[in-house]
């Protein structure tokens, strides 16, 4: 039999059913960067998105199945995990996480005959989950509404934590990794090689790969221009100060903390969708050369105007960092997600940046990146991290389509 080649069927429209939620902001932010890439290369796919929050929410109203979450807080599972992070109450997660596992044995066989159906009716040709814990359902789900359709699970994370998280070995999901210690996790769990892929790294979207509007010459002298746009001193050492999509009060913290760097250090602090933070931070004393923005889609532009990255170690913020080449400073302890831990493992083995105790420690870290021989090897070291990892996902999601199409083609000439 020939080879098929999806992009040799331009007329043939493919259509990419992606499984997210607003579980913060990584799982949406994934879900566009996936789809951008896939538009950016004019791709024969039609990609829709499943929110799960919105499924659950209908279901509940129709008294199908029952929300913990909405019978204990009043809100869906997805709101309080973006209220923990707001508050910083991160401690919580782990109660989180078994809520949700009571949630999912309570409603399991409820929601696999609900995707079931709801398969049946949207007819994807390949299925994207985005999410932990719910894909040993989904793939059921699509055995029973729409068999033979791959069902590719991304995980999010730089490692699956706690371990069975994103990794489900008792289906036949495709478990796409973007880290040697996923890969390895996936092999131990007993995931069949030849379903594992692995990217460069994680993705994101391709616009942090794309160099600053109107640069023709390297960017340096635009960089100035910008600094100067919003009020700082161009030739200043930048950090950029960003704790996902509701900040942190540990902010205004570093903030105070890095005063003793007024002439030598200046930072742009991003504050997401807390409008209260972002007020508190313009009227509060400390480093006085400061830019702050309360919720913002131009990350890369920010990153642009900068030399170095503050945050927590989330996956998708440190990634941005580092493809932005950023050497970054993040806070490990008993408050960080279990999630995240690895990451700070990561950050040290590959001396991309420092890890603190507590942000306490803050000045002492500043104090090794303004040294230029530290800091030139941390910027070496981000310089070698080459994750290309949204480039690769079309070949991959390719891939695996054109090896479905010949074996879905092969089965039905042997029933003949």
């Amino acid at each position: 039999m020939e080879p098929l080649s999806l992009r040799s069927h331009p007329n043939k429209k493919f259509q990419i059913n992606v499984v997210t939620a607003w579980y913060g902001g990584a799982h949406y932010a994934t879900c566009y960067a996936i789809r951008s890439i896939i538009e950016q290369q004019k791709l024969p796919w039609d990609v829709r998105i499943t929110d799960v929050d919105e499924l659950v929410e209908s279901l509940t109203k129709e008294q199908k199945i029952v929300d913990i979450y909405k019978l204990l807080s009043g809100v869906t599972g997805g709101e309080l995990y973006n209220k923990v992070l707001k508050n910083g109450w991160t401690w919580l997660f782990p109660l989180i996480v078994s809520l949700d596992k009571l949630l999912f044995r309570l409603n399991y066989n409820v929601g696999v005959e609900f995707f079931a159906e709801y398969w049946r009716q949207q007819q994807p040709d390949l299925v994207i989950s985005l999410l932990p814990l719910y894909n040993k359902g989904l793939w059921e789900s699509l055995q029973k509404g729409k068999p033979d359709t791959p069902l590719v699970t991304i995980c999010l994370d730089f490692a699956d934590s706690p371990p069975g998280f994103y990794i489900e070995p008792e289906t036949g999901n495709y478990i796409v990794c973007g880290t040697q210690k996923a890969v390895e996790q996936a092999n131990a769990l007993g995931v069949q090689p030849e379903r594992i892929i692995q990217t460069s790294g994680m993705i994101i979207h391709p616009r942090f790969y794309e160099p600053l509007a109107g640069d023709t010459c390297g960017g340096l002298d635009l960089r100035r221009t910008e600094r100067e746009r919003l009020g700082l001193d161009p030739d200043c050492l930048t950090g950029i100060v960003l704790f996902g999509g509701f900040g942190s009060k540990v902010m205004l913290e570093i903030a105070k903390r890095l005063e003793c760097f007024q002439q030598k250090l200046q930072l742009i602090f991003i504050c997401g969708h807390n409008e209260e933070l972002a007020l508190a931070l313009n009227e509060s004393k400390g480093i006085q050369k400061r830019f702050v923005t309360s919720f913002t889609t131009d990350i890369p532009y920010y990153m642009h105007l900068c030399d170095f990255f503050i945050g927590k170690p989330g996956p998708g913020s440190l990634s941005e960092a580092l493809v932005m080449k950023l050497p970054v400073i993040v806070e490990r302890n008993f408050a960080t997600l279990p999630q995240e831990r690895y990451n700070t493992e990561w950050i040290q083995h590959k001396e991309v940046g420092l890890v603190l105790r507590s942000f306490r420690d803050i000045v002492g870290a500043v104090e090794k990146f303004l040294q230029p021989e530290n800091f030139a090897h941390y910027r070496a070291n981000v310089a070698a991290v080459n994750n290309q990892a949204v480039f690769e996902i079309p070949d991959i999601l390719q891939r695996i389509l054109t090896t479905n199409a010949q074996t879905t083609a092969t089965e039905l000439l042997q029933q003949r």
